[in-house]
């Protein structure tokens, strides 16, 4: 369920794609800083989207500078980072470890068991810097699996509940006024990608008989595209009104190449293998 929160750089200057990949360079940094380099192998850009919005609110100080690194040897890239890095990288593990043990719970896989085992100990001092958010990430996650082995849970069920584990990460400021808001848009965020990654798998989970919130609204798993795209519209149109109800100005163009075009790139990707695949059947 990670992977769609991405920027459509396309849409971006020059500035803007640079700053957005210097928020990634950084979060990357942080990570094998504050975890070690096996950390790195689980960055993703849901967490750079969370350290850009973060930032875009509360404006704290930040560190930069350019160098290279393993993946990037013959070239210096730019890179940036404040105490959002910090958060984001532990959220990023933390995630992480859960998804681990999800694959391997659900679908038993060894390479997963093992990830999580060699993840578990940088896991343990997450929890003991986060403990608030580490608890709602695990009550979170076992309601979804609970919700995704029963056979009367109710269609919307499992979307709500990676919809409140997203909320929650997201209210990260204590005291924070803005909380209720950014927990707000972080459940509508969490409703779009659970929905989202259903409709990029309705049909590989029909296959395996996996849990699909929309095999559970059309049990016979005849879901036609015009329907899967208006229910994602619905849901990311709510997103993006929680979204402009923050008073960003930093970043904002960048946050909201994500939420307005970059959240579909998946999608799209999808759409265009599956007209590949039957134009190649109908030669």
């Amino acid at each position: 369920m990670f992977g769609f929160v991405v920027a459509n750089t396309e849409a971006l200057t020059d500035e803007q794609t640079e700053r957005y990949k210097g928020a990634y360079c950084g979060l990357c940094r942080t990570l094998q800083k504050r975890h070690g380099d096996l950390s790195r192998l689980t960055l993703n850009y849901d967490m750079t989207f969370l350290v850009l919005l973060l930032s875009s609110m509360y404006e704290p100080e930040e560190e930069c500078g350019a160098g290279r690194c393993m993946a990037h040897p013959l070239h210096r890239r730019s890179w940036w980072k404040n105490r959002f890095s910090d958060y984001a990288a532990d959220m990023n593990v933390a995630l992480a470890w859960h998804n681990c043990m999800d694959d391997w719970t659900d679908e038993r896989k060894v390479l997963s068991l093992t990830e999580a085992k060699l993840l578990r100990a940088r896991y343990e001092t997450v929890y003991r810097t986060w403990p608030g958010q580490c608890d709602a990430i695990e009550e979170c996650m076992e309601t979804l699996r609970a919700v995704e082995t029963s056979q009367s849970a109710a269609p919307d069920a499992a979307a709500n509940a990676f919809a409140r584990l997203m909320g929650e990460l997201f209210a990260v400021e204590p005291d924070s006024v803005w909380n209720p808001r950014f927990r707000a848009f972080g459940e509508a965020l969490g409703r779009f990608i659970y929905m989202m990654d259903a409709c990029v798998d309705l049909e590989k989970d029909k296959k395996k008989g996996n849990f699909n919130p929309l095999l559970a609204m059309y049990p016979d798993g005849d879901v036609d595209e015009e329907e899967k795209l208006a229910l994602l519209k619905m849901l990311i149109a709510e997103c993006s009104a929680e979204f402009e109800r923050l008073p960003l100005l930093r970043d904002v163009e960048i946050l909201r190449s994500v939420l307005y075009s970059g959240v579909w790139t998946q999608y799209a990707m999808k759409l265009k293998k599956e007209e590949k695949g039957g134009a190649e059947l109908g030669q």
